[in-house]
């Protein structure tokens, strides 16, 4: 059996402690925080309507302080997911496809925004910013966000 010492055993624990550390971080490694401005140009990039860019970012950031990860419980009875913060009691179902946007709110809380935006649009388009109403109330009552620097 051959026993390494000294340097050679050193830089042979950096690298499994390397190794580790990537293993581990990949698995988080599904969810993004945006900036203001990052979102702002996210949402322009999804063809929302540059007029109301400042009412979404409002909205994401009451809702889930721009997190693509964020998963809230509602006393229970129902929870909302990701970015946009939809909830599973009428706009997804937990563990299999459903809801009004037919699909699975896991899918919801990744960095791949595709889906949250069509659900997203697909609510707006249904009830307006109502269908979030803590952070419709919220927006409505402060001063949007300024992105005029974005």
């Amino acid at each position: 059996m051959l026993l390494m010492s000294g340097p050679k055993m050193r830089l042979s624990f950096e690298l499994m402690f390397f190794i580790v550390v990537v293993l581990i971080d990949s698995g988080y490694s599904h969810k993004r925080t945006f900036t203001r401005c990052q979102l702002s140009r996210e949402l322009l990039r999804y063809n929302f309507p540059r007029t109301l860019i400042p009412n979404w970012v409002c909205l994401i950031e009451h809702a889930s302080g721009r997190t693509t990860d964020k998963l809230t419980n509602h006393n229970n009875s129902y929870s909302s997911y990701g970015l946009f913060q939809i909830n599973n009691k009428d706009w997804c179902k937990k563990g299999r496809k459903g809801g009004n946007c037919s699909m699975k709110c896991e899918d919801l809380l990744n960095e791949d925004l595709a889906d949250d935006v069509r659900c997203a649009k697909r609510i707006y388009d249904r009830v307006g910013f109502k269908a979030w109403p803590s952070s419709y109330a919220y927006c409505k009552e402060k001063s949007l966000p300024d992105l005029s620097r974005c």
